[in-house]
């Protein structure tokens, strides 16, 4: 049995000590090859005799499942898996698996944390104190404060639901968006349903926190940031692709949005050197580090690899998350 893990290069650039020891306690005979993604005609060759494929963000359409016939699980060592043509997968009978709660609390605190830095300047006073040596507080813009502030949310899982508390615990109210939602637990965490326009009209702080579909591809764009009439600070740790990435360029040049926190982009591997978001102190963009802690990353490592085995072992019904409709049993 061959196991192939592979990315690009910067993701698969960690230690993958714990992910090679899980596989094997459960596959003590099989391959595990390391493939750091660079050039599609040579991962394929990787993958003409794979048995599973462990990945984070390598596209999977059907084009390329033609390439590896002999696969017969995918697992996605994240929560989105939007790359992957999971009706293609379905019709060839390859389970693909992703990670289920494992970071919640950690996309939580880098939401506020990116709010918090945004709304109190840090990137202005770090150029001020750091490398001017000026000691004034009124270089930088006057905050707006979170108290009293209105926080949209668009999107109410568990990650929104995270954010709500900890938005809340600074008292900030809390409108969200969701179409899903739960009544209930909105009242039990003093959080206001509303649409989207009025999320849009009424928020100071508006936080992304859908999952990505081809409904809200691009959700964010041009006319939506003109609807934000209070001119708010964007925040997405979600995904990149649910926001137009030209439209969020011109959309603090023209004063539509004052801030931007920004732990994706459109592109999974963006060209920073052609990045128009970068540069700027109303501007923090992290590289897709929301979930990064040392217990987020051993449930990560954990849970990726049991779905893995479980499935090339013929127990599809004891992983984590099945995320296509092939038969469980």
């Amino acid at each position: 049995m061959k196991i192939v893990i592979s990315d690009y290069p910067d993701v698969l650039g960690r230690d993958l000590e714990k992910e090679y020891a899980c596989l094997h306690e459960v596959l003590p005979e099989a391959e595990i090859v390391t493939h750091p993604y660079t050039d599609a005609e040579a991962f394929f060759r990787e993958m003409q005799d794979a048995d599973g494929l462990l990945t984070a963000f390598i596209p999977l359409d059907k084009q390329a499942l033609d390439r590896m016939p002999r696969l017969k699980a995918i697992s996605i060592n994240a929560t989105g898996y939007n790359f992957v043509d999971l009706e293609e997968t379905c019709r060839r009978d390859i389970p693909v698996c992703a990670i289920g709660e494992y970071c919640t609390q950690e996309v939580a605190e880098h939401t506020m944390a990116m709010l918090l830095a945004l709304d109190r300047n840090l990137r202005v006073y770090a150029r001020t104190v750091d490398k001017e040596r000026r000691w004034q507080y009124y270089a930088a813009p006057t905050p707006m404060g979170l108290h009293g502030s209105t926080l949209g949310l668009f999107g109410f899982g568990k990650i929104g639901r995270a954010v709500a508390q900890r938005a809340r615990a600074f008292g900030m109210r809390v409108l969200a968006s969701d179409i899903h939602a739960d009544p209930a637990q909105a009242k039990k965490l003093g959080v206001e349903l509303a649409d989207a326009d009025t999320l849009l009209r009424e928020s100071d702080v508006i936080s992304n926190h859908m999952n990505l579909t081809p409904e809200n591809t691009h959700y964010f764009s041009d006319a939506r940031f003109r609807q934000m009439a209070k001119h708010p600070i964007f925040l997405n740790a979600a995904r990149g692709g649910s926001v137009d990435e030209t439209a969020l360029i011109r959309a603090p040049d023209s004063g539509l949005i004052r801030a931007a926190g920004l732990d994706v982009l459109e592109a999974e591997k963006p060209n920073l050197a052609d990045c128009g978001l970068l540069g700027r102190e109303n501007v923090i963009v992290t590289p897709h580090a929301a979930f990064y802690s040392a217990r987020s990353m051993e449930a990560l490592q954990q849970m990726s690899c049991r779905n893995l085995t479980d499935c090339l072992t013929g127990n599809r019904g004891h992983a984590f998350k099945i995320v296509n409709n092939v038969a469980i049993s």
